[in-house]
């Protein structure tokens, strides 16, 4: 007899889609957390909690999304349409033409209903006026695809979720980390082996929804998959996301599909620790690069700061970064733009430094200053000038040197000037499962293995070499529905 209809492993955002989206198609439901209660919402919870998704403009996502919009807030927004054309299109140039297309198809199709859908389960959105747009003639320009957040970040978006959860009477259990999938002799799958700190337990259930992360967190994987010295990575979000449902999927002969040997990492302070920390979350990124200029500790710049918006670069420069001597970059912004940064530059928890010389800084910072005045200098040399607009690609680029910025290249020659030192936060990995359109995981013959369904971050085929902002979120909640509807139906075929 199985205890329950789905079983639901993990406890961020798609595994929550894939629970709530579960329970409203009639399935007795259960949440597996391997963390403790106190750590709960996987990666999801380290997030901005912005959402990337198909739609037509300002009054279409005031309809139900931005339903807490005031008159004079909507006056004062510029929000330019995200048609699913453009998000296809983009899927396809930041991977290089290498995603998944049908996967990315259905992300792309069903964004923007998944957002009406997530609003109908009491997940409130606001519009990224701190991070996403930029105040043009006093009006808030929204650029970068990535306008929309939950309310209180990935946080608030777990909480949230939880709570909508726990309201609809769907079970979760902390500390319950899953560690195999049990199967009859048809090879379908019939619940899960968990490790608790009182032993080991079966749980049975009619199907399973892996949905508990990548392998991120794994520094053993991250040197096997990733490459040498990624041991040394700082983590961004939780602990927890050791790769144990890919191994316990792989283990039964799912199908290894994706980029491997890719991640997303982008630019993190240096100070920070080694996993995400619950108060500061995300604040420890450094996402302004496209701002100013961006040396490693040799003083050269190494990535074109304003090769395209900062959504579509952060994911790869973050691997960049580990590529450089001490897996250290050094931002570096005058007055002209230091009143544009990001506020993640404004907390207390900070490495900075700050003079009115580029001599001055390279002291602060134990540079060669002899070494960061040649490079300023140079960079400052090859602006072109031209009408500068931090909110478009506004093509004021530079000329003639090794490593051009190709947009907002602005001299950077009014001090104070101020630095910041980097390193490498790894997000999320790439490689992962492979499933088909229901969300079913694959096997090494293309055939679904009954009762196995997956989300999230262990989904392989989305991502590749980079990534554009705001889709994990939207892919979790994607398939994570997609993955509770069809469980759903599976189970109640097999009743």
């Amino acid at each position: 007899m199985s205890d329950y209809d789905v079983i639901v492993v993990g406890c961020g955002n798609a595994a929550l889609c894939a629970a709530l989206s579960a329970h409203e198609n009639g399935a007795k439901t259960i949440v597996l957390e391997r963390a403790p209660e106190d750590e709960r919402g996987g990666n999801s919870y380290f997030t901005a909690g912005g959402f990337r998704f198909a739609h037509e403009g300002l009054e279409d996502v005031a309809e139900d999304i931005l339903t807490d919009l005031s008159d004079a807030e909507r006056d004062q927004i510029i929000l330019p349409p995200h048609s699913r054309e453009f998000f296809m299109d983009q899927m396809r140039e930041v991977t290089r033409y290498q995603c998944d297309e049908d996967l990315a198809q259905l992300l792309v199709d069903r964004s923007r209903m998944t957002m009406g859908w997530l609003r109908s389960h009491s997940i409130r959105f606001v519009p990224m006026f701190g991070r996403q747009s930029y105040l043009v003639d006093g009006k808030h320009h929204f650029y970068g695809g990535v306008n929309i957040e939950a309310v209180g970040g990935g946080a608030g978006l777990v909480e949230a979720e939880i709570a909508r959860a726990e309201k609809l009477g769907v079970e979760i259990r902390y500390g319950t980390a899953a560690v195999g999938l049990l199967q009859d002799k048809n090879r379908t799958v019939t619940g899960v082996t968990v490790r608790t700190k009182g032993g080991y337990d079966e749980i049975y259930g009619k199907t399973v929804i892996l949905a508990c992360g990548g392998f991120e967190s794994n520094p053993e994987w991250r040197v096997r998959y990733l490459g040498v010295g990624w041991d040394l990575a700082r983590v961004r979000g939780t602990r927890h996301n050791m790769g144990e449902g890919i191994k316990m999927a792989l283990d039964i002969g799912a199908q290894p599909y994706g980029n491997w040997s890719s991640c997303h990492a982008c630019e993190w302070d240096i100070s920070a620790p080694p996993y995400g920390d619950r108060w500061v979350l995300d604040n420890f990124q450094k996402h302004s690069y496209p701002l100013g200029i961006m040396v490693n500790t040799d003083c050269e710049r190494f990535v074109d700061e304003g090769a395209d918006y900062r959504n579509l670069t952060y994911a790869k420069y973050g691997r960049e970064i580990m590529a450089q001597p001490n897996r250290t970059a050094i931002q570096i912004f005058d007055q002209q733009t230091i009143h544009r940064l990001r506020d993640e530059y404004r907390i207390k928890e900070v490495t900075k430094a700050k003079a009115d010389t580029i001599e001055g800084l390279a002291e602060q910072l134990d540079l060669d200053p002899a070494k960061l005045v040649k490079t300023v200098e140079e960079y400052n040399a090859a602006c072109q000038g031209g009408e500068y607009n931090p909110s478009v690609l506004d093509g004021v680029t530079t000329k003639g040197l090794k490593v051009e910025k190709t947009n907002w290249a602005l001299p950077i020659n009014q001090g104070p000037y101020e630095a910041y030192v980097c390193t490498t936060g790894v997000t999320f990995t790439f490689g992962g499962l492979r499933i088909n359109t229901s969300g079913e995981v694959q096997d090494m013959t293309d055939q679904s293995i009954p009762g196995l369904y997956a989300a999230g971050e262990l989904v392989g085929g989305l991502f590749y070499e980079n990534y554009p902002g705001g889709t994990g979120l939207m892919s979790g909640s994607v398939f994570g529905k997609l993955a509770g509807e069809s469980a759903a139906s599976y189970a109640g075929a097999s009743a």
